[in-house]
């Protein structure tokens, strides 16, 4: 399994998903509720293309069909590790951690424009990638480019979701993302594909830069840890 296109198209994907860790500890949304989330955010959207903010693994592994990208600043929210992940960077036993967005601050990512007769089926991959465990809320934002402001869809933090870990403090951050690996990769790859990305874009996250440096030194005070 993985977040390719073609693996989030096939029809037997979230099969595949429940056979690499059954018995986990949470529930996946039921198809007919995230198709009504879908809906109800398509009838939101502004007129013309639409565009979907990337803070994380969607700025490097999108998976989808896209017109074009642009960096952008979308402010009253910032990019924090708040999301366990039992299935993609870690497992039920020891879980990992994935970034979503938090309340207060700003972030800098990147926007992917999706042609408006495309967007409904580009879209329903979106949502079987990032809605299927009720982790994150859809919700259109604000987002300062340079050819000017746009409006785009991301996807917050469901503070009332059961992976929602909430404002974790640096060290225990750090430490979980120096130890966790699921079928994905590991919790460290993510973070350095997540630096990586904005490196790119010019872009550099103080926050990310701290946990590198904190999981650098979890991994030489482990040497289990390469």
């Amino acid at each position: 399994m993985s977040l390719r296109r073609g693996d989030l198209a096939a029809d037997d994907f979230e099969d595949a998903l429940r056979q690499l860790q059954p018995g986990a500890g949470f529930q996946f949304v039921p198809a007919e509720a995230r198709e009504a989330s879908l809906q109800a955010t398509l009838a939101a959207a502004p007129p013309g293309d639409l565009w979907l903010f990337g803070y994380g693994s969607l700025m490097w592994a999108p998976a989808i069909e896209h017109q074009g990208s642009a960096a952008g600043l979308l402010r009253g929210w910032h990019r924090r590790f708040c999301l366990w992940t039992h299935l993609g960077r870690g497992t039920i036993e020891a879980p990992g951690l994935v970034l979503g967005l938090e309340r207060g601050g700003a972030c800098r990512g990147l926007a992917f424009r999706i042609a408006r007769d495309r967007a409904e089926e580009e879209l329903r991959l979106v949502w079987r990638r990032e809605m299927l465990t009720g982790g994150y809320c859809p919700r259109w934002v604000s987002i300062e480019t340079p050819e000017g402001p746009i409006r785009a869809v991301t996807f917050v933090i469901n503070r009332d979701g059961a992976r929602y870990a909430g404002r974790l403090c640096d060290e225990r951050t750090a430490a979980t993302i120096a130890g966790a690996e699921g079928h994905l990769g590991s919790c460290r790859d993510y973070l350095e594909e997540a630096i990586r990305a904005l490196d790119m874009l010019g872009i550099r996250d103080r926050y990310l830069d701290r946990l590198r440096r904190k999981v650098a030194a979890c991994a030489v005070a482990d040497p289990r840890h390469p």
